[in-house]
């Protein structure tokens, strides 16, 4: 199956400020494009987008057929449902996947999506009883329970120490290399990009500053790069500060 991810020419735009101005990129099957930037650059209202959470003013978001997952900031786990239902909550829930398994079948999808998330044997366990790290990696069993074509990331390491997010960046690459899904992951994390991503697309203000590989990126060969990857003050990028 060939899935793809593209987005031509996105605008977006709240309250008279353009927050997404003239956006395009292609993910390609098995490939990991990371989207990253300072805080409030539209990173993380370009997966909405994608994934039809928001409607885009203009433009044209191409998605091979089959589900998109996304991977949520902090999980969005629900603490009323134990790990397995959590995992298994779109088989159970959507119109077009109710009927497919049986509850054996659904049962064994549940572990081994665990499994491959290296969670065997939780089950029975509730989100309270499990680490942010083993939360996170929960949500990315749940994403991928429907065999999804792209996999969206919001944030996957935030509020992680730096071993449980070294281990969620192994995952993230483990998952494209199982599903060869087209996936994107939203962050500011230097250790994300040049774990996870094959190439990435740097916003600042809404638009497209920098486009090319993580290699390309630490050469700071332009002065939105090298901004970010000294994480420099002085540069053409303004961090947005509240009064």
């Amino acid at each position: 199956v060939y899935k793809r991810q593209e987005v031509k020419n996105l605008i977006k735009t709240f309250d008279d400020k353009r927050v997404i101005d003239d956006v395009s990129f292609k993910v390609e099957n098995g490939e990991t494009l990371a989207i990253v930037g300072f805080s409030g650059s539209g990173k993380s209202t370009i997966l909405k987008l994608i994934c039809g959470l928001l409607t885009p003013d203009s433009g044209e978001i191409i998605t091979s057929k089959g589900d998109i997952a996304m991977v949520f900031q902090y999980s969005a786990l629900f603490d009323s449902l134990n790990v397995a239902d959590n995992i298994a909550f779109a088989l159970h829930e959507r119109k077009d996947l109710r009927k497919k398994y049986t509850e054996k079948e659904i049962r064994n999808i549940v572990a081994e999506k665990l499994e491959l998330v290296g969670l065997k044997g939780i089950e029975n366990k509730f989100p309270s009883e499990l680490s942010g790290g083993m939360q996170k990696r929960v949500s990315f069993a749940r994403a991928i329970v429907t065999e999804p074509n792209s996999i969206l990331y919001d944030e996957p390491t935030a509020g992680l120490d730096p071993i449980s997010s070294t281990l969620i960046e192994d995952y993230i690459v483990r998952l494209k290399e199982e599903t060869n899904a087209a996936s994107v992951v939203v962050t500011h994390q230097m250790s994300t990009i040049n774990r996870t991503a094959d190439k990435l697309i740097m916003l600042y203000q809404g638009k497209v500053v920098f486009q090319g590989t993580p290699e390309e990126m630490m050469r700071q060969d332009n002065e939105y790069t090298k901004q970010f990857v000294t994480a420099s003050l002085e540069g053409p990028m303004q961090m947005i500060t509240e009064s």
